[in-house]
């Protein structure tokens, strides 16, 4: 089953690092945050990626035009005027990886719709590339194969991080009291499972998968969410991409599930 991955945003939100590279090829532990999204799902024998690229597109490209080389034992062998390279040792995944220009100023739900003829007709997945998980993939495409609806999400719920308030008419608060989890509401955290017929919900490039396709599913009832309770962390800042680095420079990245 393939799986595609969206990396084809601005990432104003952390210029700091996007002003050379996109979001998705932002390092924490010294790999893009892309690379790690594809290492879980390749945790659980999933190694077909389509990436929908755009802003910088050139730079996922040649970042995995290099990557077998990077990976690699090798030795250049110029002697008596030959130009021989050896491949000794590789230690790369079995991935497959088809990078698509999606263009700059796509949305979404438009840059999902222009690679649909790599799809083939088939059930794929579906995730953002700018945020780390720890859910059971194999786990959420059971659910999803169990339901025969047309789309399922991950959905895990954030903490509430401030405190509450009450407040009156006349701008008085009435009451405070400090969050809980009770205050909290699920979220979309991407990890999908959609069916091609998705498709047909996608028009032009101008298309934002979160607005009015994921709404008309809604409406009919062909969206199915997984709640997750596990971990789960976007990157689209400075703070939170130096809280992924300190988890995994702790050994303590929950995403982390391969050796």
């Amino acid at each position: 089953m393939k799986v595609v991955l969206l990396a084809g945003g601005l990432g104003t939100r952390i210029s700091e690092e996007t002003s050379i590279k996109p979001k998705p090829m932002v390092e924490i532990g010294g790999k893009p945050i892309l690379w790690h999204i594809m290492k879980s799902y390749s945790h659980y024998g999933f190694h077909e990626f389509i990436i929908c690229a755009g802003y910088k597109q050139h730079v996922i490209k040649e970042w995995f035009a290099n990557y077998f080389l990077y990976n690699s034992d090798i030795s250049f062998d110029f002697t008596e005027g030959r130009n021989e390279t050896i491949i000794h040792n590789q230690y790369c995944e079995p991935w497959k990886v088809t990078v698509v220009d999606t263009g700059l100023n796509t949305m979404t739900g438009g840059r999902i719709k222009r690679i649909q003829n790599y799809i083939n007709n088939e059930t794929f997945m579906m995730t953002y590339g700018d945020a780390v998980c720890d859910v059971n993939i194999s786990e959420l495409l059971e659910f999803h194969k169990s339901h025969g609806k047309t789309a399922t999400l991950t959905a895990v719920i954030l903490e509430q991080q401030k405190g509450i308030l009450n407040i009156d008419g006349n701008n008085a608060v009435k009451s405070f009291r400090e969050k809980s989890l009770l205050d909290s509401v699920p979220i979309n955290a991407g990890y999908m499972v959609l069916e091609p017929s998705i498709f047909e919900y996608l028009q032009g490039d101008e298309c934002v998968f979160e607005k009015e396709p994921l709404e008309k599913l809604a409406e009919r009832g062909e969206l199915m969410s997984y709640l997750h309770k596990g971990f789960w962390q976007c990157m689209d800042n400075k703070r939170e991409m130096d809280m992924l680095e300190k988890l995994l420079a702790s050994g303590a990245a929950p995403w982390k599930k391969w050796e």
